[in-house]
């Protein structure tokens, strides 16, 4: 298997274990845990394999990609550099120990099987976003980050804060991902593609497009909320409400860290101007700073760790705004610390969680006496947090110290980003130092409700082992465990030579290390001294609450869409319509606005009297259609002489297949309409207000207008018409001189498919529409009068009975005709429809259905799968989806004759057509008969 071929089996090994989760988890138990740990680790494993590959030449990236939706610039584009290997590590191997922790935390009772399959899909789900070699691709797999973490936040649902933090969650990085995608449409259309590689190589381009701010806006708002940055961030401390697991892993490693890779992922690309400075940079300091002061400030374990992961993720995000060669390294260096370190403190909380039953900091105190091996592990943890030296914390804790000072962008305020991150460290090392104090150490019993406490399972304290000696072992030799790591994922990132860095321990007495010494004894005293006064400031911020205000603020949006809905659907028919037209009329007409523009070089030909005429009679029958609407009989018969002057105006213009089209579509309309009028009052009673007149009156009045300025601004313009390809083509490529049936059945045979399945599922609505309801027949007729002892003439019944084989000869013909003259499949069905209508009316439902009684929904099914199989058979014969084949034979007694299978196809839009008709009109026929005729034909 080639290199390549490995990253789509990364893919789908966690969907695998997912599926796999899902259909035996719960028949055999005993196979869960070597699914879902054993296929993770195989990709782990897998990935491993590829390092070679990935660090053996500097930039070098593997890559895979498959043609998707190549007309939207979409593939299935997978790509592996550095950078991608470094992500992809961290979703596999801190993924894999938390579904090892996973099984000890979670108690017998919860839905095991279900949680797997959410973390196990979420994997797949990350391993896109870091994978993905295509940004339309990216944007995918970022939605569905959004909405698996939305589940397993939610995983508790019998919780109202799980409920909510969950929702909060959602709607703030699905409004994010929507930002996404306008992003990277823009970037798109700056670069001329979504693929990667050739967006990250138009650096100069993008940056000096006008629709970068724009673009670069959009796409930071989707890292912010992803990552959680101020003012963004309410929403992670709401999320604690998941399963410990979940918050180790999505809240460490994984979906906040997405928002910090599209930072690294596209940086080449649009880093180095003064907004990306600003922007970026500004937005990393305010979270760094807020993020640790409220870790500070915070009673609830968890919630503590997830304002300290808030302003790490502000860290890394600064690091990259300061847009220096070693401000990234760093940046990607902490990455890796921070994911590695928080997991374990995340595993270590929920050890304690699920061993004393709170998390509460006021009532947790002195477990170190309980719990010493879960102590140990904590505080080195919690240490490597803080960037005490010889934990791996420290290294790139030094690394940002240093860059914070060599920017200069500020000019005389550059030392406002060395003192505001020396603070930050210090709130950093008092809100660890609250960690460990305040629950290992203390005076006093500690007030638990489970008491004593005591160590968890074994096994439950593996991972956090496993990633404690990990800060330990890259905090005391860091070039020798990551070193290689850090270099492929710096040079992926910058696509440049890397600058001079060094990862010793010791770099002599500098300003950097002196600012760790003064951050690290500020937080010391700030802990230790300033106790009440900690105390105090918790009490205030108390009452403050982000989940209130977003509820406040969710139920005002919700107040504000009634209102509006109230006021668009208010349940008139005409104003939903005005509602549509004015929104199609509007942005055309933004555009047709400027008038001198409009008119082009072709000029105007002779008016044709016949044509003009015909189109003054269209006019006038609509008007009068129009003035007469009250009475309902006689604005129908007005509105089929509109469709006569339509079908005479296609003749004009030699169309007659249309014309046949058009006069059989008008008789079917007529007739079906006749029958719903049956049930209506004679007359409309509703006389509209004078502002709903003159609402509707602009509106026609602008629609004409705009119809006709567009119609002028087109056919004065020399544009190919692209009937030239059509008319060459048709009896070469289908086989048949009718170009609208050739065009209909074969080149465009796959809308004309749509386009029937779509007219089936509307008769079978009205089916079950009209199935349901009770049509009462009138007492009366609308004059008045009784209605005759004859339910249906005589004289019409058996005109009906004799024109009905006339007229099914004629649509046979026209069917048999239509690839070569006017005619076709829905023509003759039209035709068919319109013989066995005049039947129901005629006869009535009941004896027409007696004698003719077949299963419409099935020759209508019948007709969409005909048309569906000649398409496959040009499948199975190696050709695209409905090709046509066609040739010329020769039949004893016939002669030459042409076949061909569009025919077939024809033949399938035939019976969907007039079953789909028949459907409708044999449920409306249908009405309630009054007692005294209950005996009668209706």
């Amino acid at each position: 298997m080639g290199a390549g071929m490995a990253l789509p089996l990364l893919l789908a090994l966690p969907l695998l274990a997912a599926a796999l989760t899902w259909l035996i988890g719960t028949r055999t138990p005993r196979l869960l845990a070597p699914v879902i740990l054993g296929l993770p680790l195989a990709a782990l494993m897998l990935l491993l394999s590829l390092r070679g590959e990935v660090f053996a030449q500097p930039g070098h990236a593997l890559g895979w990609r498959v043609a998707w939706l190549p007309a939207l610039g979409l593939d299935l584009s997978l790509r592996l550099d550095g950078l991608a290997f470094l992500f992809a590590l961290l979703v596999l191997g801190v993924g894999l120990l938390v579904i090892l922790y996973a099984r000890y935390y979670l108690a017998r009772n919860e839905s095991a099987v279900r949680f797997f399959c959410l973390l196990l899909l979420f994997m797949a789900a990350m391993l896109g976003v870091v994978l993905a070699g295509n940004l339309l691709l990216l944007v995918v797999f970022w939605e569905l980050t959004s909405i698996l973490s939305f589940l397993l936040i939610g995983f508790w649902s019998w919780r109202a804060d799980a409920r909510q933090g969950a929702r909060m969650a959602l709607a703030v990085t699905g409004g994010g991902g929507l930002a996404l995608l306008a992003g990277v449409l823009l970037l798109g259309h700056i670069c001329g593609s979504f693929e990667l590689s050739v967006v990250l190589a138009q650096a100069g381009k993008v940056q000096h497009h006008p629709l970068y701010l724009p673009m670069l806006v959009l796409v930071l708002l989707a890292v912010f909320t992803k990552s959680a940055q101020f003012p963004f961030s309410f929403w992670l401390p709401h999320a604690m409400a998941a399963p410990t697991p979940v918050s180790a892993y999505l809240h460490s490693a994984t979906m906040v860290k997405a928002g910090v890779f599209l930072l690294a992922r596209l940086y080449p690309v649009l880093d180095g101007t003064n907004s990306w400075f600003y922007l970026v940079s500004m937005t990393g300091l305010a979270t760094l700073i807020v993020g640790a002061g409220l870790a500070l400030l915070q009673r609830d374990l968890k919630g503590l760790l997830a304002y300290s992961t808030i302003s790490h993720l502000g860290l890394i995000t600064l690091l990259f705004g300061l847009d220096t060669q070693l401000s990234t390294v760093a940046a990607i260096f902490h990455i890796i610390n921070h994911a590695v370190f928080k997991a374990s403190l995340f595993m270590a909380a929920g050890i304690i969680d699920h061993e004393t039953g709170t998390r509460d900091l006021d009532r947790l105190r002195g477990l170190a006496r309980y719990m010493p091996h879960t102590a140990v592990l904590a505080i080195v943890a919690s240490l490597s947090m803080a960037g005490v030296p010889l934990f791996n914390g420290f290294l790139s804790k030094e690394m940002f110290f240093g860059e914070t000072l060599a920017q200069g962008l500020l000019g005389e305020f550059n030392w406002v980003i060395p003192a505001a991150a020396t603070m930050a460290g210090a709130l950093t090392m008092a809100y660890s130092l609250r960690f460990i104090y305040g629950v290992f150490f203390g005076g006093g019993r500690p007030d638990l409700p489970n008491y004593p406490p005591h160590e968890p399972p074994r096994f439950m304290k593996v991972p956090v082992e496993f990633l404690v000696v990990i800060c330990l072992v890259v905090g005391l030799v860091p070039a020798y465990t990551v070193g290689d790591l850090l270099a492929a994922a710096s040079l992926a990132t910058l696509r440049a030579p890397l600058p001079e860095y060094s990862l010793n321990l010791w770099h002599g007495v500098n300003l950097p290390l002196v600012m760790s010494l003064v951050s690290m004894a500020g937080g010391a005293t700030l802990f230790f001294l300033r106790r009440d006064a900690l105390r105090r400031w918790q009490q205030a911020i108390e009452h403050l609450s982000a989940r209130r205000s977003f509820e406040h603020g969710m139920r005002a949006l919700e107040r504000f869409a009634a209102a509006v809905t109230r006021w668009l659907e208010n349940g008139s028919l005409p104003t939903y319509i005005a509602w549509m037209l004015l929104a199609m009329l509007a942005l055309p007409a933004y555009f047709l606005a400027d008038l001198a523009a409009l008119a082009g070089s072709v000029p105007a030909g002779a008016i044709d009297p016949i044509g003009a005429a015909t189109l003054a009679l269209l006019a006038l029958c609509a008007i009068a259609v129009v003035a007469t609407y009250r009475q309902r009989l006689l604005a129908l018969v007005l509105l089929s002489g509109c469709g006569l002057m339509v079908s005479l105006a296609f003749l004009r213009f030699s169309a007659p297949d249309l014309a046949l089209t058009q006069i059989s579509v008008e008789v079917v309309t007529i007739l079906v309409l006749v029958l719903a009028l049956f049930y209506l009052p004679r007359e409309t009673h509703d006389r509209p207000r004078a502002g709903r007149r003159v609402r509707d009156a602009v509106l026609a009045l602008g629609g004409g207008t705009l119809l006709a300025v567009a119609a002028y601004a087109v056919m004065t313009r020399p544009y190919d018409p692209v009937s030239t390809f059509y008319i060459e083509q048709a009896v070469p490529g289908g086989g048949g001189h009718n170009v609208v049936n050739v065009l209909l059945v074969d080149f465009r045979g796959f809308d004309t498919l749509g386009e029937i399945c779509v007219l089936l599922v509307a008769g079978l609505a009205v089916q079950a529409l009209l199935k349901g309801m009770r049509l009462p027949t009138p007492s009366a007729a609308p004059d008045g009068l009784p209605w005759t002892s004859q339910a249906h003439p005589l004289l019409l019944a058996m005109l009906a009975r004799l024109m009905l084989p006339l007229t099914l000869l004629v649509a046979a013909f026209i069917l048999l005709r239509g690839h070569n003259q006017p005619g076709g499949g829905f023509i003759a069905a039209l035709i068919t429809s319109v013989a066995l209508l005049l039947q129901y009316v005629a006869n009535g439902v009941r004896w027409t259905e007696a004698r003719i009684a077949p299963d419409y929904r099935a020759i209508a099914g019948a007709g969409i799968l005909l048309a569906g199989l000649t398409g496959l058979g040009s499948l199975a014969f190696g050709y695209p989806f409905l090709t046509t084949a066609f040739g010329h034979f020769h039949l004893p007694g016939i002669g030459e004759v042409e076949l061909a299978t569009a025919m077939i196809f024809d033949l399938g839009v035939f019976c969907t057509v007039t079953g789909t008709t028949l459907v409708i009109v044999s449920h409306l026929g249908v009405r309630n008969l009054p007692p005294a005729q209950a005996t009668e034909d209706d």
